[in-house]
Order: structure tokens, then C-alpha cells, then sequence
């Protein structure tokens, strides 16, 4: 019976300390008026979802003769524990952040065959759950999300979501806005 106890009183604080850690993102990334700060480590420290490849259009009759390559790759990454929120309830816990790193590509012939592989940072993507509404005058803020855009020297280009972001997530608005069919991670084992 105590052994019982221990455990549950044990995950319920791996729970808490995770809700908090979540919820920390307004105290450690976002200021008071919504501005958003880089995260530093996110690519050592962060989970990595998966990598969407934007592929070249082919301006040859089929796609087996073009071997255009990659224009882009986009490497998504979140904080430690969102893939198992998300997997225990299907959705982002608010303060879930979700960073899509945009590369340039290079595309050359190697052993293996035509290989495209990312050779500049072009900027971030940032997407930052918010359930409870918090900054409704702000027009990086809404749909349940804080949407930003930066550049590869960290300067915020995006002046209005609706206008730069939504239009892109529309096709993905039953899954709120997120391409989630991209990150099999999400799924349970």
C-alpha cells in the first residue's frame, strides 16, 4: 500500500513539474506584452519532431528525370516533454513551443545518389500555444497560437499573423494549425 502511494504521489508531481515547466515559457521567453525571445539551446536541448524537405518545382516532364533537389529544409523542434503531452492528450499543453528551423539547401551527387542537404540558417518559425488568451491586442497573438517569424539574424519580420501565417495553416486548422501528420513522433507507440 505505501509503495502505492509513493507512485501515485510521484506521478503526480512528474505532472505538475511538467505543467509548470510548460507554463514557465510566459516567465522565460515571452515578456509581458507578447514579444517573444529565441530560444538559445534549442537545438541540443529541445526534441526534434521531424524535417519537412520543400522541394525545387520540376521544369522537367516527370519527376524521376529532374533530380532538382530540395529548395528547403524545415527542421521542427519543441521543449522535453510536449511529445508525451501531446501523445497522453492529443493536443499542445499552452506554453508548448514549437520551432521550425528554415535552411537553405545544397544539392550535389554523392555515393549514395542525388543528396540535398541544409547549408544556411534562412530564420525560425516560432509557435507558441496559448490557451488562455493572453495578449488580444497584439497582433503576433491569436487562433490559440503566438506566431513568429525571424530572420537568420534574429530580427522579428512578421507585423500581423493573420495577414503572414494563418493562410499557410489553413489546411491544417482541424489539427490546431499544426501539420501533425509531419511529426510521427506524436503518434503512441
Amino acid at each position: 500500500m505505501k509503495i502505492v502511494t509513493v507512485v501515485i504521489a510521484l506521478s503526480c508531481c512528474a505532472v505538475s513539474i511538467a505543467d509548470d515547466s510548460f507554463t514557465s515559457t510566459y516567465e522565460s521567453l515571452v515578456d509581458d506584452a507578447g514579444n517573444i525571445t529565441m530560444p538559445k539551446t534549442f537545438q541540443s536541448d529541445w526534441t526534434f519532431l521531424g524535417t519537412w524537405s520543400i522541394a525545387k518545382e520540376d521544369v522537367e516532364t516527370s519527376a524521376a528525370a529532374s533530380g532538382h533537389g530540395a529548395a528547403a529544409l524545415h527542421n521542427v523542434y519543441t521543449q522535453p516533454g510536449i511529445v508525451e503531452a501531446f501523445r497522453n492528450t492529443g493536443t499542445f499543453p499552452d506554453g508548448a513551443v514549437l520551432i521550425k528551423e528554415l535552411l537553405d539547401t545544397e544539392t550535389a551527387q554523392m555515393t549514395t545518389g542525388k543528396v540535398s542537404r541544409g547549408n544556411k540558417i534562412e530564420g525560425w518559425f516560432v509557435m507558441v500555444k496559448d490557451t488562455e488568451g493572453r495578449f488580444l491586442d497584439n497582433k503576433l497573438w491569436g487562433d490559440g497560437w503566438g506566431w513568429f517569424l525571424f530572420d537568420a539574424s534574429n530580427n522579428l519580420t512578421t507585423k500581423d499573423y493573420k495577414a503572414e501565417c494563418l493562410g499557410c495553416h489553413i489546411p491544417a486548422k482541424q489539427n490546431d494549425w499544426i501539420y501533425t501528420e509531419g511529426y510521427p513522433i506524436l503518434q503512441k507507440p
